[in-house]
């Protein structure tokens, strides 16, 4: 049995057995989107950025679809939509707030966890290459802060 060519089968029903299907990855984006807006710290980032509500809606579901139950059904490049945000450790652990709040809600423990564990490793990646894209390099570690001389703490 080649379990590498089934693998997004099997996937895909350990998703569905935790409840995580399009119907849910659609609450939780939606959901976790209007606590963004209307954040204090991370709407004045999303606004004036995102012209088209439902159509950035439909791709965060489609994202979340493709990495929770590999449907294969966003393909885009993240990290080059982020890449030049004035965004640093401080948004991003405020995104994983408002993410795991949403979260919470929507999901039972087990599946909540599996969310929270590709939000994680999402928003490690992203605040590390933000940071290299403003010019710095944090040490395992550090986390990136604009507003401090050199960026990394």
């Amino acid at each position: 049995m080649n379990t590498t060519s089934n693998f997004p089968e099997v996937q895909a029903r350990a998703m569905a057995r935790l409840g995580i299907d399009d119907a849910a990855i659609r609450r939780l984006v939606h959901g976790f989107y209007a606590r963004v807006r209307g954040d204090a710290l991370l709407g004045p980032i999303f606004e004036p950025r995102i012209a088209d509500w439902d159509e950035h809606l439909e791709r965060m579901c489609r994202f979340w679809s493709s990495v929770m139950t590999m449907s294969g059904t966003y393909h885009g490049n993240p990290m080059a939509r982020h890449i030049a945000l004035p965004v640093d450790a401080d948004h991003f652990d405020r995104w994983l707030g408002l993410f795991e709040a949403t979260v919470a809600e929507i999901f039972a423990p087990e599946a909540a966890a599996q969310f929270l564990e590709r939000a994680r490793r999402i928003a490690r990646s992203f605040e590390l290459g933000i940071a290299v894209h403003a010019g710095a390099l944090p040490a395992r570690g550090q986390r990136f802060h604009r507003h401090q001389q050199g960026g990394p703490s």
